[in-house]
Formats: C-alpha cells, sequence, structure tokens
C-alpha cells in the first residue's frame, strides 16, 4: 500500500521572499521525489492522464522516478510535452491531473506536478538529449506567435520532419511565459530560455520583431513565402478595462502593461533602467492568476498591495496555491468589494478608488453566485496605483488583415475545436487566439491537435 502522507515542497520564507524576484517553490530533491513518486498505485485505468490536456503517460514517467530512472522518465514526458519544467510550475494541476488521482479521494494526490518539473530539471541539468525527429519532409509551416499555443505546435511538427518558421511580435520569445508570469514563478534564464532552446534542437526557426498583420500577412506567408499551412497562436494580449470614471488617470495600469514591464523588460531590477510606478499603496481589480501575479509583484517592489474582487474569496477563479502565497506575502484582500471610480488629483495623479460592497445573490451564468451592490455601502480605499487585472481579448490585428478569417462576437477566431482549422484553408489557430485568456496548458493542448490535424492533411 502506498504511503498516503504527500511529501512537502520546500519554498522560500515568505517574510524573505517577498523582499525578491528568486523562486518561490525550491522544488523536490532525488530522495523526495523518489518518495513522492512511490506513492503513486500505477492505476491500470490512469483518470489522470484523460485530464491531461496534453496527454501524457503520466504513470509511466512516475514509475521511472520511483526507479530513480530520471533520464528515462524526461524522455517519456517529452514525447507529449514541449514545456516540461514550464507546465510542472503553472499547470492548476489540482483541477486536472492531480485532481483525477485516486489518492485523493481519501488523502492527498501525488504530487504529479511537482514530480514534472522535478524531471524537467534534473533532465536540464543534467544535459539528458530528448531530442528525437523524423528525416525532413520537404514542407514549411508558419506558426504565428511564440506562446505556449505555437512552442507547443511548433515543436510537434519539427519532430515529424517538416520545416518550421515561428513568428513573434516581440523582440523575444516566449509570449506569456516571458511578458506575463512573474520570475518568482517561472524563472525566464533558466527556465523559459532553455526550453525554447530545446525546440531549436529540433529544428524550428524564430524570428522575432515581426508583426502579422503590419511587417507580412498571412496571404505573403501562404502565397508568397512558400508556406504550405499556417498555425495561429498569437494569444490574447488586449486588456480590459471597466469603463468607471478616472479610469485613464496617471497611475492607472493595466496588469499586462505592469508585468510586461517587469518581467520581459525587468523593472525590478537595478540594472535596468526600465521606468515602472509602483508606489506606496497599490489596488490591483479582479481575482485570477494574473491578478495574484500583479500583487505579489506589487508587493516585491515595496507598495501595500490590495486585491479587490466583487465575489467571495472562495469564488477566487486564481489558483488555491497562488492565493495561499498571496496571502503569506501579506497582500491585503478586499472582497465583496466593486470599484465605481478612480479618485484623481487636480494633477491628473491616481489618490484613491471609490468602491461599494457587495453580496452574493442567485447564480449567473457561469453558474456562480451574482455580486449584488449594497446600498449605501461607499467607501475609499487611499491608493496612488491601480493595476486593472480584468481578463484580455485577441488583438483584432491579424483578423483583420486576413480575408476570410471568421471571428466571433469576442473577437476571437472561430476554430474547429478538434483540429484547430479555421474558416481559410490551410490557416489553423488556437489558444487564446481562439478561447479567450486560458491556461498555458489548455493553450499547449490545441497547439498539438493542429499539429496532428496540420500533419494529417498535409499527408493526405
Amino acid at each position: 500500500m502506498a504511503n498516503i502522507a504527500r511529501i512537502p515542497v520546500r519554498e522560500q520564507n515568505p517574510k524573505k521572499r517577498v523582499t525578491n524576484f528568486e523562486e518561490v517553490c525550491l522544488g523536490y530533491s532525488l530522495e523526495e521525489a523518489v518518495a513522492e513518486a512511490a506513492r503513486c498505485l500505477n492505476c491500470k485505468n490512469a483518470k489522470c492522464v484523460g485530464q491531461c490536456p496534453v496527454a501524457i503517460d503520466i504513470p509511466a514517467f512516475i514509475n521511472q522516478v520511483k526507479q530513480g530512472e530520471i533520464a528515462e522518465a524526461a524522455k517519456i514526458i517529452a514525447e507529449s510535452s514541449a514545456l516540461p519544467a514550464v507546465c510542472g510550475r503553472v499547470c492548476p494541476q489540482e483541477t486536472q491531473c492531480e485532481g483525477k488521482c485516486i489518492l485523493g479521494i481519501k488523502g492527498e494526490p501525488v504530487a504529479i506536478g511537482k514530480l514534472e518539473r522535478f524531471v524537467a530539471d534534473w533532465a536540464r541539468e543534467n544535459q539528458v538529449d530528448t531530442v528525437t525527429t523524423q528525416p525532413k519532409n520537404g514542407k514549411k509551416v508558419a506558426v504565428i506567435g511564440s506562446g505556449p499555443a505555437g512552442l507547443s505546435c511548433a515543436g510537434d511538427l519539427a519532430r515529424k520532419g517538416y520545416e518550421v518558421t515561428i513568428f513573434e511580435a516581440l523582440h523575444e520569445a516566449g509570449g506569456v511565459l516571458v511578458y506575463g508570469i512573474p520570475e518568482f514563478r517561472l524563472p525566464k534564464e533558466t527556465v523559459v530560455k532553455s526550453e525554447i532552446e530545446n525546440l531549436k534542437k529540433l529544428g524550428v526557426t524564430i524570428e522575432t520583431n515581426v508583426v502579422v498583420g503590419k511587417t507580412v500577412t498571412i496571404d505573403e506567408l501562404l502565397n508568397e513565402e512558400g508556406f504550405d499551412a499556417v498555425f495561429i497562436g498569437s494569444g490574447a494580449g488586449l486588456p480590459k478595462f471597466m469603463g468607471i470614471p478616472g479610469e485613464n488617470a496617471n497611475g492607472v495600469f493595466s496588469a499586462n502593461e505592469f508585468l510586461t514591464r517587469n518581467n520581459l523588460m525587468k523593472a525590478f531590477r537595478e540594472d535596468y533602467s526600465t521606468p515602472i510606478k509602483v508606489g506606496q499603496k497599490v489596488a490591483v481589480v479582479g481575482g485570477g492568476n494574473v491578478a495574484m501575479d500583479a500583487a505579489r509583484t506589487a508587493a516585491r517592489l515595496g507598495a501595500e498591495t490590495h486585491i479587490v474582487y466583487r465575489r467571495s474569496e472562495a469564488e477566487l477563479p486564481a489558483r488555491v496555491e497562488e492565493v495561499h502565497h498571496a496571502h503569506e506575502e501579506g497582500i491585503i484582500f478586499d472582497t465583496l468589494t466593486n470599484p465605481t471610480e478612480v479618485i484623481v488629483d487636480d494633477k491628473g495623479w491616481v489618490t484613491g478608488l471609490k468602491c461599494v460592497k457587495m453580496e452574493l445573490g442567485e447564480p449567473d451564468a457561469s453558474g456562480r453566485r451574482k455580486p449584488v451592490e449594497v446600498p449605501g455601502s461607499e467607501f475609499v480605499i487611499a491608493v496612488d496605483t491601480v493595476i486593472m487585472s480584468l481578463g484580455t481579448s485577441p488583438n483584432p490585428l491579424i483578423s483583420s488583415t486576413t480575408e476570410g478569417l471568421e471571428i466571433n462576437k469576442w473577437q476571437c477566431i472561430v476554430a474547429d475545436e478538434e483540429t484547430g482549422l479555421t474558416s481559410r484553408e490551410r490557416v489553423y489557430a488556437g489558444g487564446d487566439a481562439v478561447t479567450g485568456a486560458a491556461t498555458v496548458i489548455l493553450a499547449m493542448g490545441a497547439g498539438k491537435r493542429a499539429a496532428k490535424a496540420i500533419d494529417e492533411m498535409m499527408s493526405a
């Protein structure tokens, strides 16, 4: 019978980590990983695999860890995932693979994500070669965007022998992995860049500073540049705002801008001159993972930080782990609170956030109880910076410059759920550009499905 006690993961002390941008979770040692892997029951009908969007053979890789064969475990994961060190850190395993673990019924599930992270880190540190490719087939595929969907699609196609070129609008590859997720959750040099280098070893070419829709169009890629198919994995980077008075004041940011300045442009480092305004007190409006990232970043930059969320803490869409870490780091949660106005001084700078208290009424279309304003409950939170983290939508640049590409009312590209095929022949899409803002692993799953469909189309 497996040991039911889950092996705890070492973390930085909260009082220390809130003063730095080093990774919070320190991961497993070899001995800890082997002990945690020994808890796995190696189920014959493993439900964890069915709940993994990229279908990693979880029992097989964990069995290799159990035996101390870490290199073999890395090769098993590499058959399904191009970004194991990333996924081991940022995937919501608690609602996916670990959520289906049999051990979780009466105790704690196997720490699948932490084991995946350990294997990927061990493989990197020990220079395990997991690169396997088929002979080149002479066919070319263009991938737009170097985020999780694009990287996953490109990796799978390159393994099958395709000549793949990724076109990235920014100056550095990685998409949301480099501009959106903070260093303390996902180290860029050791993790993200390393996994991108592995894709290059597969033969993937990455061209940065290429804005598809301006630098080149999809029609030009297909008709003039000789590409046989295009995959659009451009993400959803257009921020949403509330439309309340004062929202255009100095000191109001979108979470996208705030995190991009800090993560991609290294504003947190003294040897970089990237400007970023934090102030003494910050309010982050929203309750998702991005809101937690923005709040925890602001706290590390020295601000008293509030999360302002219109539902209760039980309804927070952010991962439980991220909420827990935010609490540990002193983030103040103003739940059942909804902003109505950004208060601005006569020079146009933020001085406060006017809010009303809310209470939960009947469930809405999402199934969550709808927040209802409490009459006469107005109050002001004194802040000098407001960060809006209300979600994002796809930038319409690509759809507006591609003839015949169907989009829906949310500006998302319409694509087949299983294949990613759009209304344009030979044009596929997946990830946030299709679904709106979602998770890294769901975007990767979409990239993999599209790669499979492109290969089938090319081989027909």
